[in-house]
C-alpha cells in the first residue's frame, strides 16, 4: 500500500474523529490490522510487538488467510499513528501479510435531556 494513499485514509479517518467529538487529549488502544496467508506468519508478527504494551488477537478468517489485529495504547496522532503504521508494514510485508489500516473506538456521548 503506497505511503501517499495511505495518509490520505489517516487524515480522513482523523478528520471525522474531531468532527465527532473525539478526545485527542487522551490515550486510546489503536487497532492496526493485517492479513496473513497462514496462521504461523501471523503469530511471528505478532511475536515482534512483544512488550510494547499491546495486545495481539490472531483468528482465522472463512477464506483460510489469518487475521493480526494490534492493539496499541498511544495518542490518537497522525505522527504517532504514522510511525506505529511504518514499523507494522516493516514487520508484516516481508512475512507475506497485507496490511489493512488502523481504526479506533470512540465513545458515543449521549444528550442528557
Amino acid at each position: 500500500m503506497s505511503t501517499a494513499y495511505q495518509e490520505d485514509i489517516s487524515t480522513s479517518v482523523l478528520r471525522r474523529m474531531k468532527e465527532g467529538g473525539f478526545d485527542f487529549s487522551q490515550f486510546h488502544p489503536i487497532e492496526f490490522y493485517a492479513i496473513f496467508p497462514d496462521e504461523e506468519r501471523a503469530r511471528r508478527a505478532a511475536g515482534h510487538f512483544r512488550g510494547e504494551s499491546l495486545n495481539a488477537q490472531i483468528s482465522a478468517r472463512e477464506d483460510g488467510a489469518w487475521s493480526l489485529e494490534l492493539s496499541r495504547v498511544m495518542y490518537a496522532t497522525y505522527d504517532d499513528i504514522g510511525d506505529f503504521e511504518l514499523n507494522f508494514e516493516a514487520v508484516v510485508e516481508p512475512l507475506g501479510g497485507i496490511i489493512e489500516g488502523w481504526g479506533v473506538k470512540q465513545e458515543i456521548r449521549r444528550l442528557q435531556a
